[in-house]
């Protein structure tokens, strides 16, 4: 019914359809709970700000990496899948 080169483009764009939404939604879950944690304790210790404002920046970047990472692997597997390469030479002979 389908080729090689169609199943493994049909299968890299719905894995990184999947990666992305999963990517996506967790840092951004987790970055809402972590800065409604850190404006309640703003709230009880105003004179740790500094403390918790640099602790929730470290936290928030360590978080959007996870983010960044998932977007870079569904680029990958978008542009620059080693699957496809691999079987385009296959069909052509190379």
């Amino acid at each position: 019914m389908y080729d090689n080169l169609t199943i493994i483009a049909i299968t890299s764009i719905i894995i990184a359809g999947i990666t992305t939404f999963i990517g996506m939604i967790g840092p951004a879950i987790a970055e809402g709970k972590a800065v409604a944690t850190a404006l309640s304790s703003l709230a009880q210790q105003p004179d740790a700000s500094a403390t918790i404002t640099r602790t929730l920046f470290v936290g928030l970047a360590m978080i959007e990496s996870m983010a960044i990472y998932c977007f870079v692997v569904s680029m990958i597997l978008i542009f620059a899948n080693p699957f496809w390469n691999h079987f385009i030479a296959q069909t052509t002979g190379r």
